[in-house]
């Protein structure tokens, strides 16, 4: 049977198994997602988390099972579901031979933006003062301010994104929170992939929680909270 979507489901995921040669990375993954949810997947490193990103966003095949996302089939619409939803994948970086400027003026390009304001992002990341430096040349935290900036810029209805605080320093994560927050609160959805349960917390309005590639648990923070009961005990629960 094919995967259905409701109106305000994003992400609907039924069945999704990834066979990588006798290693089995996911295992009949079940989740949907609606349309303004802060979703979190988390999960240890290496229990299937940026395999199931990676099929949701076009990267990989599945090898069983069906996914769509805003409604377009992922398997047969690949290129359909990346020209419409922003990645920040996990440890990537920008392009090396490119400044930060010409970076953001070829995803605007490339995603026919008219208008793209280019400052703000410069501004809002603290870029201002390494627009012209080539990529290559930039630190870590600096090439993912870079990667979080290109993801934005066109300001998607979906958001993807693969441990996207990661190298920043407190005040920084402190100031993306805040972004996503507001971007959630006026409609936009975000997949965040973590193994921070910190930042699920603060984050996230519901989460599934991912070990040896099955999904163990699908839990609404909100209640979670009003039972007094807490996100690490779960999770250990779940990954033991």
């Amino acid at each position: 049977m094919a995967a259905t979507t409701a109106p305000d489901e994003v992400i609907v995921v039924k069945g999704l198994t990834k066979h990588y040669g006798d290693v089995e990375a996911l295992n009949g993954a079940n989740i949907t997602v609606r349309q303004g949810d802060f979703f979190g997947l988390l999960g240890p490193n290496g229990a299937g988390k940026t395999t199931l990103l990676k099929i949701l966003t076009g990267q990989l095949r599945a090898t069983a099972g069906e996914a769509k996302v805003l409604g377009l089939d992922v398997q047969s619409e690949p290129l359909e579901v990346k020209r419409r939803i922003g990645i920040v994948p996990e440890q990537e970086s920008p392009p090396s031979f490119l400044t930060i400027r010409e970076t953001l003026e070829l995803v605007a390009e490339v995603r026919g933006l008219e208008n793209p304001d280019l400052e703000y992002w410069f501004e809002f990341l603290e870029l201002e003062k390494l627009e012209g430096r080539l990529c290559r040349n930039l630190s870590r935290g600096q090439r993912q301010k870079v990667m979080l900036a290109a993801a934005f810029l066109a300001r998607p209805p979906l958001l993807f994104l693969d441990e996207p605080l990661i190298n920043l320093d407190p005040l920084m994560q402190s100031r993306l929170r805040q972004w996503l927050a507001e971007y959630v609160a006026d409609g936009g959805t975000i997949f965040m992939n973590t193994h921070l349960l910190d930042h699920a917390e603060k984050l996230c309005d519901h989460a599934a929680i991912i070990h040896d590639g099955e999904v163990r648990a699908t839990i609404t923070l909100a209640d979670l909270r009003r039972q007094e009961l807490g996100l690490e005990d779960l999770f250990r629960e779940m990954v033991q």
